[in-house]
């Protein structure tokens, strides 16, 4: 199924905007916990693919022993040129990479790890082959994708409000991505066409979302995602607007303070 080229582009502001809003609020709770989760494994070479401004690399570089190799990679040139200007606390092999066309020899690697990155390739068991072909034999791949929106309150909260601003046509860019991708049997089919055909360990994880106010939370999912490139297709004049509707839906449910919503999402573990 083709694929609008906004749901993939990080550009612009969208890199600085995702790392200082939408990191602190989604993504750090579970950097820990992947990394964590790979450092019991004890592998000796770790790839992560889609590792956008590098979060879980950080987590990674600070957590495994320094004998440990890291290769980080992304597609999206400037969410990696962003992870390499925040750097690591010691050194990491940076790559720009597709992971349907892993740019490495078979059988590379004791671990590859992706933290909410499979929702965004186009062909699943093609990414999930080429990690396959990459791993050594008894290798893990680790990887985390998001339950459906319902489960995630902040960002069903942004997707219902912007229907006020669009009622024609609501941009629906994180149910039909970043939340898109859940179903068990569906993640089991493509890990099997992807060559790992021993059955996955599947964990769903909750934890919670915290933000100091409202608006915060409103710039994170409306400037710092592909969401923005789907307002702006509509009209480039309403971007604030939709934020401020965003921002006017959350403080009507969770108040206007430092406020606190669940999220939750499957950690995945297959082995080669």
């Amino acid at each position: 199924m083709s694929r609008p080229d906004s749901d993939i582009t990080f550009a612009g502001s969208i890199p600085k905007v995702y790392e200082s809003h939408l990191v602190p609020l989604i993504f750090a709770p579970y950097a820990a916990d992947m990394a964590a989760r790979l450092a019991r494994r004890f592998p000796s070479s770790v790839l992560e693919i889609a590792a956008g401004t590098g979060v879980v690399t950080r987590a990674l570089a600070s957590g495994l022993p320094e004998n440990v190799s890291i290769v980080a990679t992304d597609l999206n040139e400037a969410m990696l040129e962003h992870a390499q200007s925040i750097g690591t606390a010691r050194p990491v092999d940076w790559r720009q990479a597709d992971a349907e066309a892993l740019p490495f020899p078979d059988q590379t690697f004791d671990a590859v790890i992706c933290q909410f990155g499979v929702m965004f390739f186009p062909d699943k068991a093609k990414a999930f082959a080429e990690t396959h072909r990459v791993l050594r034999p008894g290798g893990v791949f680790l990887f985390s994708v998001w339950d459906r929106i319902e489960e995630n309150e902040f960002v069903h909260m942004v997707t219902m409000a912007l229907e006020q601003i669009f009622p024609q046509d609501p941009p629906r860019f994180h149910a039909r991505i970043p939340h898109g991708y859940y179903s068990r049997s569906i993640i089991e089919k493509d890990l099997v066409a992807g060559g790992f055909t021993a059955a996955p360990e599947f964990a769903t994880v909750g934890a919670r979302s915290e933000a100091h106010s409202p608006h915060l939370v409103a710039i994170a999912y409306c400037q710092g995602t592909p969401l923005r490139n789907e307002i702006e297709e509509r009209d480039a004049s309403l971007l604030s607007d939709a934020t401020v509707v965003a921002a006017e839906a959350i403080a009507e449910r969770f108040g206007t303070g430092s406020i606190s919503g669940r999220i939750q999402a499957h950690i995945i573990t297959g082995v080669k």
